[in-house]
């Protein structure tokens, strides 16, 4: 099953939640005029789009329409597939071309983090690639053991430490290790509490340090992981954990399970971050490489479709 595919059949709660709103909108459509664009900002809104993003979507379209000629649904969804996949930004996939690249992964407990190293860990294994997987979340008892759970599934090496280890001194010896053995990939777990942004910023900044004085040439990604189902509170965490680092990418778990997947173009176009890859199920090759175009057409209802 290709993207397309898999994202419509993960997007049904959205697209419900998108057709009910947008739905009728498209029903009534006459002409483009004042009335429907105030009601298709309001049906983005309820889809999860946020009013700033929605907002920005309806001037495109109200400056689209002034020049084209929009006289039919078909059209104004295309117009409106356009907008939406042009204001999310172009992903060129991850840089993992240096060896050992090092993929950082981070976001808050909860969200699928552990559950997509192991996924990206697989992927790359089914590549023939060799992946380190280093558990620096020391603070959570269980993570060392759910990352060791992965790696033998995924095929990966590992390195660990006991709780409360220094999470970058796994790092440091990851590294090493992943030198030692010529591995390809280095994909890097995090803690997901630290009490506030200040601890977060250390941490972060100690890994960073260690990796950018032991892999000065590494290919280097920091991906954060969100839960789709929050809604605008992904929104609020991406706000601060791209303070706190330097993302790269966006990783949108539970895209299956939500009414929300609206925010992922929030997301993108709010922070100028690319989404790299959708959870769109359980199943180990259920991560998958984010298309703009395809996501924003499985998200907007056709006329007739289930």
């Amino acid at each position: 099953m290709g993207f397309f595919d898999k994202i419509k059949q993960g997007l049904k709660k959205t697209t419900a939640a998108v057709s009910e709103s947008l739905g009728d909108v498209m029903a009534a459509f006459v002409k483009v005029d004042e009335d429907l664009l105030e009601e298709l900002e309001e049906a983005m809104i309820l889809a999860d789009l946020g009013a700033a993003t929605a907002s920005k979507a309806v001037d495109q379209l109200r400056d689209r329409a002034k020049h084209e000629r929009i006289e039919t649904r078909e059209e104004l969804r295309t117009a409106l597939c356009d907008i939406l996949a042009g204001m999310m930004q172009e992903d060129s996939g991850l840089d993992v071309s240096s060896e050992p690249a090092v993929i950082l992964v981070i976001g808050v407990n909860g969200v699928g983090k552990t559950t997509t190293i192991g996924k990206l860990a697989a992927s790359y294994a089914a590549q023939g690639k060799r992946v380190m997987l280093a558990a620096a979340d020391t603070f959570r008892a269980a993570a060392a053991d759910q990352l060791t759970i992965w790696a033998k599934r995924a095929g990966a090496d590992i390195v660990r430490h006991g709780e409360g280890a220094d999470p970058a001194a796994v790092v440091f010896d990851s590294i090493a290790a992943a030198k030692a053995r010529g591995c390809d990939i280095i994909i890097v777990d995090t803690a997901g509490r630290l009490h506030n942004k200040a601890n977060l910023m250390n941490e972060l900044n100690k890994i960073d340090r260690v990796i950018a004085r032991e892999l000065p040439d590494s290919s280097r990604e920091t991906l954060l992981v969100l839960d789709a189902t929050t809604g605008q509170n992904a929104v609020s965490q991406a706000e601060q954990f791209n303070k706190a680092a330097k993302l790269t990418g966006i990783v949108l778990t539970k895209l299956d399970g939500t009414a929300k997947g609206g925010i992922v173009v929030a997301i993108s176009a709010g922070l100028g971050v690319p989404v790299k890859y959708v959870g769109v199920g359980e199943g180990i090759d259920d991560l998958m490489p984010f298309e703009r175009r395809a996501f924003v057409e499985a998200l907007l209802p056709v006329e007739g479709d289930e």
